[in-house]
């Protein structure tokens, strides 16, 4: 990189606030995925004009230009793909205003997901979308990669409640796209924006929609002694028209990692678990978890326990919510996959991972918001073996795939970045992504804004490059 785009970025910042060193660039060549991507540069802005001069300066040198949130992210979307300046938002991470009145709040992009809900909680109101990852992703992350969440069954994914955003176009000209009002009149622009990727411009200010505290909720565990028995039960939920506020799912193998870890008190002996929420109205409330229950029983569920009190509660969502950090316990890297089906493709596809874990000789974990059908298997494999890591890209490939013959998609939520770009003309004609191409360069006419992401190229997943391996370890 020219000598001159560090010494711009820290006239424009100060030269604390640029990174440029190798050893300290380390960090932000990973995020949650399996891929690796270095930047040559990482400059922190604090404002909307901060990120104005940085975009300048990535247009006079001509280099690339990436945003990022907290790093959480599990397809490489916030990776430097082809060098260039990172832009993490982590200083910009302010609650800008509350309209408590209006159920809505503005934020800066750095500000993260589960303190939106903190800071408005004594107001008895929250922030719906809750990724997993929600006390450390940002709101700017979720709104790039349209965040889902266990609760997204009933409440929707990020762009549902975005109403506007300030962004900074790869030009440096700043614009606010949607409105403060509920129905905003016009393109829906804000939902071209949410879910880019972070290749149609960078997000400085969101206002977002929050939703009012139901009045009752209600947690369910249900315990069945076979796979099949829990999938069908949520088939047969959304078939009866009951739509809980979440549905998940864990298997047996994914359970005894969990409460090994987390001690939640999920039973290590079955082979899978449903965590089933209902909230709203009291009245309806008390019936509909009747309802739920009646039909994980008919299913042959042996035990449906329901919380009983909000302490019983928050620690059956704390082993959902660490069921990834609990599996890292068991393997040097893990590889989430991210596949969606229709809900009535569950039992068939389950076997198939299984199956194909078999095929590729991994062990693979299975915890999934079962209500959407967005399927989360999880690959153990050693990262540090390169034969071991292609078997497990062709390990994910394969399950992929067969989302796709089961009429589902390559992702749900954790969006395509530079994991998936390979496998999206499995999805899409030729045409359809030349379309979306030209929306792209519509707004990044030059592509030095995330450059590399969504669409197909030569490169594959994790760019096969090898992690290193401890100091004094050999290779077998």
């Amino acid at each position: 990189m020219d000598s001159r785009v560090i010494t711009d970025l820290k006239k424009l910042l100060g030269a604390e606030a640029v990174l440029h060193r190798p050893e300290e660039l380390l960090l932000y060549e990973y995020d949650g995925s399996v891929e690796i991507a270095r930047p040559n540069c990482v400059a922190f802005p604090r404002t909307t004009s901060d990120v104005v001069g940085i975009v300048q300066i990535a247009n006079r040198y001509q280099v690339p230009l990436v945003g990022r949130g907290a790093g959480t992210g599990l397809s490489g979307g916030a990776l430097a793909r082809q060098g260039g300046i990172l832009v993490p938002f982590s200083r910009m991470n302010r609650i800008l205003a509350i309209d408590a009145e209006n159920q809505r709040a503005t934020v800066q992009p750095g500000v993260v997901n589960a303190d939106v809900s903190v800071a408005v909680g004594h107001l008895g109101l929250h922030f719906a979308p809750d990724p997993s990852s929600q006390r450390a992703s940002t709101i700017g992350g979720n709104v790039s990669e349209n965040s889902g969440g266990p609760h997204t069954l009933a409440y929707g994914v990020t762009t549902n409640h975005v109403l506007s955003l300030e962004v900074v176009l790869p030009t440096g000209e700043v614009v606010r796209l949607g409105s403060p009002a509920l129905d905003s009149p016009g393109y829906d622009l804000d939902g071209l924006f949410v879910g880019s990727e972070g290749t149609l411009a960078l997000v400085t200010e969101i206002t977002v929609k929050l939703t009012r505290n139901p009045e009752a909720v209600k947690t369910l565990l249900a315990i069945f002694d076979t796979v099949d028995d829990a999938t069908e039960t949520v088939v047969d939920i959304t078939a009866r028209g009951i739509t809980p506020a979440a549905c998940e799912m864990l298997d047996g193998w994914t359970i005894r990692a969990v409460e090994a870890y987390v001690h939640a008190g999920f039973p290590v002996d079955c082979a899978a678990v449903l965590l089933l929420e209902v909230d709203g109205l009291r009245e309806a409330v008390e019936q509909q978890t009747e309802d739920v229950a009646d039909v994980c029983r008919l299913h042959r569920a042996r035990e449906v326990r329901v919380a009983r009190d909000e302490t019983e509660r928050a620690l059956l969502w704390k082993g959902r919510k660490n069921a990834f950090g609990a599996v890292g316990r068991l393997s040097p890297t893990y590889y989430v996959q991210d596949g969606v089906i229709p809900r009535t493709k569950l039992p068939d596809t389950l076997r198939r991972i299984n199956e194909i874990g078999t095929k590729y000789g991994f062990e693979i974990g299975n915890i999934f918001h079962a209500g959407d059908g967005n399927l989360h298997p999880i690959i153990l494999f050693d990262a540090r073996e390169e034969e071991q890591f292609r078997r497990a890209v062709a390990t994910a490939d394969e399950i992929i795939g067969f989302c796709i013959e089961m009429g589902g998609s390559i992702t749900g939520e954790h969006g395509v970045g530079m994991e998936k770009d390979r496998l999206m003309p499995l999805l899409f004609s030729e045409d359809d992504l030349n379309l979306m191409r030209r929306v792209r360069d519509t707004f990044n006419p030059a592509g030095l804004l995330n450059p590399g992401k969504i669409f197909p190229t030569a490169k594959g997943c994790g760019e096969i490059r090898v992690r290193p391996l401890p100091v004094g370890a050999s290779r077998a």
